[in-house]
C-alpha cells in the first residue's frame, strides 16, 4: 500500500490520486487570487504588502497541510475575504486602531476559537443547527458564490438605482467568462475528467489575445515577512474599545468557518455516520489556523467556499488539500505566474459549482413553514448581505422565533436558543453602539 492510500483513504472514497490531484489544482485556481487581493485590503490599513503577501502564502499552505493531513478533508484555508476587509477598513482605518492591535484582536479572537473547538463546544453548536438550517448552509454558499462568481466576470455590476445591475456583456472578460462557463457544463456532462481544470485554463490562455492580459515571467524571490512576523500587540488588543472587535471576528470565524466546512463537507458526502469525528479534527484545523495567520502576519484565516469547484471535480480526501497547501508554498517563489489566472477565469467554475449547490433545495419539506421559511431567510441573506455569518445569523434567530409563536418550541435544541440569543445581543448591542 503507497502512502497517499495509507494516509488519505483513497479507495474507501473511490478516488485516485490523478482525480485528487486535478481537484487540488482547480480549487487552488479558484482561490489564488487571496495572495494578491489580501496584500492589497490590508496595505490600505498601512500594513507592508510584501510581508503580507509572504503570510498569505505561508498560513494558506499551513493552514490547508493541517486540513489535509490531520482531518483528509478536500478543504483549503486561507485569510478570509470580508474579514480582512473589517480588519483594513473598519477596525484600522475607521476605529483608528494600529494593525498591530487588530492583529492581537485576531490572536485573541484565535485563541478563543481553539478553546471553543477544543472543548467540543463547536460541535455541540454544529449538532444543535436543524437539518433544514443545513440543507440551507449549502444553498446559501451556493448562492453566495454565484453572486463572487457573476461580480469577477464583469456579469453583474453596482447600482445605485438598483444596487446591482447588468454588466457591460461586450467586453472581452464577460464574453470569455460566459464561454468558459459553457465549455465547463458541456465537459462535465460529457464526463471529461478535469471539466472545470480545462474551463479556468481555456479561458486563462483565450485571456492573452482577447483580454489583454500580459505575460508577467514565471520566477521571483519571496520578500521578507519580518515586518510583519510577531508584530501583533496583544496589550491595545485586550483594552476596553477592542473587546467589541474581537467578539465579531470570533463570531463571524465561528459561523463563517463552521457554515462553510459543513456545507463543502455535505456536498463532498462526508457528513455521514462514521466520518463526523473528521468534522471536528477539520474544525481544529481551521482554528489553529487563526492563532497561526496573526503570528505570521495577517488577518482571520478561514476555510474558503470556492473548496467546492475541488469537490465538484471530484476531490474527497485530504490529497486534494495537500495539493492546494503546495501550490501555495510554491507561489512564494513564481509569484508572477499565479498572478496570470484572472478572475473571470475562475468565475465560470465557480458559478458551474453554485449552480449545482441549488440542489439542496429538493431536500427540504416545503409544506412546514417552520422550517422552510427559516432555511430560505439563511440561504437568501448569505449573498445579500455578503456574509455567511449574517445568513445563519439570520436564520437562527428565525428559527426560533417561528417555532417559539407557533407552539413549537420543544422542538428546538437548547443550543439555537443559545446561538441565536448571541446574535440578537450583536446585532442589538454590539452593533448598536
Amino acid at each position: 500500500m503507497n502512502w497517499t492510500e495509507r494516509i488519505f483513504k483513497l479507495r474507501e472514497h473511490g478516488t485516485t490520486v490523478r482525480t485528487e490531484v486535478v481537484a487540488g489544482i482547480t480549487t487552488f485556481l479558484t482561490m489564488a487570487y487571496i495572495i494578491f487581493v489580501n496584500p492589497s485590503i490590508l496595505g490600505d490599513a498601512g500594513m507592508p504588502k510584501e510581508s503580507v503577501f509572504v503570510a498569505t502564502c505561508l498560513i494558506a499552505a499551513l493552514g490547508t497541510a493541517i486540513m489535509a493531513l490531520y482531518a483528509n478533508y478536500p478543504i483549503a484555508l486561507a485569510p478570509g475575504m470580508g474579514l480582512n476587509a473589517y480588519f483594513a477598513y473598519v477596525v484600522v482605518l475607521h476605529m483608528g486602531f494600529t494593525w498591530q492591535a487588530a492583529l492581537g484582536a485576531v490572536f485573541v479572537s484565535g485563541c478563543l476559537f481553539l478553546l471553543v473547538t477544543v472543548f467540543r463546544l463547536r460541535e455541540l453548536i454544529i449538532r444543535g443547527i436543524p437539518l433544514s438550517l443545513r440543507y440551507a448552509i449549502t444553498v446559501g454558499i451556493g448562492l453566495f458564490l454565484a453572486l463572487i462568481a457573476l461580480k469577477s466576470a464583469g456579469i453583474v455590476a453596482p447600482s445605485k438605482a438598483t444596487y446591482v445591475t447588468l454588466g457591460d456583456l461586450h467586453t472581452p472578460q464577460a464574453v470569455l467568462a460566459i464561454l468558459g462557463f459553457f465549455l465547463i457544463v458541456v465537459l462535465d456532462r460529457l464526463k471529461v475528467p478535469g471539466a472545470i481544470l480545462i474551463g479556468i485554463v481555456s479561458v486563462t490562455l483565450a485571456s492573452f489575445f482577447f483580454a489583454g492580459n500580459a505575460y508577467r515571467g514565471i520566477f521571483s524571490a519571496p520578500p521578507s515577512i519580518a515586518p510583519t512576523f510577531l508584530q501583533l500587540d496583544i496589550k491595545a488588543a485586550l483594552a476596553g474599545g477592542i473587546l467589541n472587535v474581537i467578539l465579531v471576528f470570533f463570531l463571524v470565524e465561528l459561523f463563517d468557518a463552521t457554515g462553510t466546512l459543513m456545507g463543502v463537507a455535505k456536498r463532498a458526502g462526508l457528513l455521514v455516520p462514521g466520518k463526523m469525528d473528521r468534522l471536528n479534527r477539520s474544525l481544529l484545523a481551521d482554528s489553529a489556523a487563526i492563532f497561526a495567520g496573526s503570528l505570521l502576519g495577517t488577518s482571520s484565516t478561514t476555510a474558503y467556499v470556492e473548496s467546492a469547484a475541488g469537490v465538484q471535480a471530484g476531490g474527497r480526501t485530504g490529497l486534494t488539500a495537500l495539493t492546494v497547501s503546495v501550490l501555495f508554498l510554491a507561489c512564494l517563489f513564481i509569484a508572477p505566474l499565479a498572478g496570470v489566472v484572472p478572475a473571470y477565469a475562475t468565475a465560470p467554475a465557480l458559478f458551474f459549482v453554485a449552480c449545482l449547490m441549488l440542489r439542496e433545495l429538493t431536500e427540504l419539506d416545503w409544506e412546514e413553514t417552520t422550517e422552510v421559511v427559516p432555511a430560505a431567510v439563511t440561504a437568501l441573506a448569505m449573498p445579500f448581505t455578503y456574509s455567511i455569518a449574517n445568513g445563519l445569523a439570520f436564520g437562527f434567530i428565525t428559527y426560533a422565533v417561528l417555532k417559539l409563536f407557533t407552539g413549537r418550541a420543544r422542538e428546538v435544541h437548547w443550543m439555537v436558543w443559545v446561538i441565536g440569543g448571541i446574535f440578537l445581543f450583536k446585532f442589538i448591542w454590539i452593533e448598536g453602539h
